[in-house]
């Protein structure tokens, strides 16, 4: 018997992939009403500054069809039917690409990106375009642009008071507050696994160059990346294999596992953050995992040289080949001209376009630096993870992703310090190019906030990495729902 409109209202708050293949094939949901009780919940929740633009009308069309090839007994492909949403700085035929900024408003790719077309091939509806920091720049989605609530930025599934992360605001609170299933996120320093601790659900950042960039508005060219989000590690790991063709899962054994415990890592944690993280390893160690405590990593040390020379270099030259070779054609210049964030705007109009760098000593010609961190910086850093992964026989290091809960959503967001706060623990394994996922492990006793922990691990491990994700996550279980 199918379900009414209003029990597949209730479903799809809390469905994940798997859940809804399997209710598809019994019978008890359909791709309609999934897709319908998606846009319902979005409509109900735009106050939350999610979305840039919804496409109701091809959802609507690509959902009937895959309820038509189910009816029809066709071949079902592995997503038939599932909605997702996708970071609206990723190409979407047809539909806008803003990057969450005016200056591209009027943006409209003719393609999909490599990525998301990989997904639609297997069948993924998609319900829209989501909201970002301006240009991807940012780790809080505290964007003034395209805001369908009265307040401003992108807001938390959990608490519309605060801030939902960034810069893949949109697609980690559309996730968080279930107006989907999954999302298409990307990721500089951060960007994926950030929201994704703040809005309690799961992503992978993959290794540097095993997802294709082509279709990507970029800020750093050898450090970006396209990645997952879901509601669950499984779901990841599906995504994921989808885009990569690589469906391997090696066993694991969660007595035979090994992670490191850097100490850095851990340090100036609000309490919510800490008693959730901590209570979270006390579990897996129970569970029978070795926790390899590391009181001198050095990886913050080795990655402050890198992460804003490599960045606001490449931020110039990576744009200005994307606005010529597959953006609207206009100049850098032109662009900036439009930015609406002032947080944003400063850094284009004072360190991007002039290639300057702030220091202690003053403002300096960021070419140099990138030179250095290019030619010794990035590699040291490597060289540090390989020595301590081999050394200590560790699997992957495991720390909270970020050191605090959502902060309270305002202007003063973007100031440094919460910046800081937010992105500490996530960025010297964006610089070394590692595979990393984040998992939601608890709500915080004050606040009721998500806390989330992250595990980095060798570049190409990606598969045994989202194995070890899975296993953790079967032991520690999935947060409540918003």
């Amino acid at each position: 018997m199918k379900t009414s409109q209003a029990t597949a209202q209730a479903l799809s708050t809390d469905l994940t992939i798997y859940q809804a293949i399997e209710a598809f094939r019994n019978g008890t949901l359909t791709s309609a009403s999934l897709v319908e009780a998606c846009l319902q919940r979005i409509e109900e929740l735009k106050h939350l500054n999610v979305f840039v633009t919804v496409d109701a009308a091809g959802a609507r069309k690509a959902a009937a069809q895959a309820d038509m090839d189910r009816a029809a007994g066709k071949p079902l492909k592995p997503l038939a039917g599932i909605p997702i949403v996708v970071k609206d700085n990723i190409h979407a035929a047809g539909l806008p690409c803003t990057a969450g900024s005016p200056a591209l408003a009027d943006f409209v790719p003719e393609k999909d990106a490599p990525t998301l077309q990989k997904l639609r091939d297997a069948g993924a509806v998609v319900l829209g375009k989501t909201n970002m920091n301006e240009f991807a720049f940012g780790a809080t989605g505290y964007n003034p642009s395209f805001n369908t609530g009265r307040k401003v930025g992108v807001r938390n599934a959990y608490d519309s008071e605060r801030i939902a992360g960034g810069s893949s605001s949109g697609s980690a609170a559309a996730i968080g507050a279930r107006m989907s299933l999954a999302a298409l996120g990307t990721d500089t320093g951060g960007s994926m696994r950030i929201p994704c601790a703040l809005n309690g659900c799961a992503s992978l950042r993959p290794s540097s160059g095993r997802y294709p960039s082509l279709g990507t508005i970029p800020i750093s060219t050898s450090r970006d990346t396209v990645g997952p989000m879901a509601q669950c590690m499984s779901d990841v790991a599906l995504l994921d294999a989808l885009i990569t063709d690589d469906y391997a899962m090696p066993p694991i054994a969660l007595a035979e596992l090994r992670l490191g415990v850097p100490a850095e890592f851990w340090a100036n944690l609000d309490e919510d953050t800490q008693a959730c993280a901590e209570a979270a390893l006390t579990w897996l160690r129970e569970h029978g995992v070795t926790l390899v405590d590391i009181p001198d990593a050095g990886l913050f040390d080795l990655n402050q040289p890198i992460g804003f020379p490599v960045v606001i270099h490449e931020a110039r030259v990576g744009m200005q080949a994307y606005l010529r070779e597959q953006g609207p054609g206009i100049s850098i210049e032109a662009m900036v001209e439009k930015i609406n964030s002032p947080d944003v705007k400063a850094i284009y109009e004072q360190w991007v376009l002039p290639g300057k760098l702030p220091t202690p000593q003053g403002m300096v010609d960021v070419e140099p630096l990138f030179e250095a961190a290019e030619k010794t910086g990035r590699n040291a850093l490597k060289q540090r993870y390989q020595t301590l992964f081999e050394s200590l026989s560790i699997d992957a290091l495991v720390f909270p992703t970020t050191t605090i809960v959502a902060p309270l959503a305002g202007p003063e967001v973007n100031e440094p310090e919460t910046f800081e706060r937010l992105i500490r623990n996530t960025e010297p394994a964006a610089s070394a190019g590692l595979a990393c996922i984040q998992l939601p492990v608890g709500l915080g006793g004050r606040s009721g906030l998500p806390v989330g922990l992250e595990l980095d691990a060798p570049a190409r491990s990606d598969r045994r990495l989202l194995a070890i994700g899975i296993a953790i996550e079967s032991v520690l279980g999935r947060i409540p729902p918003a």
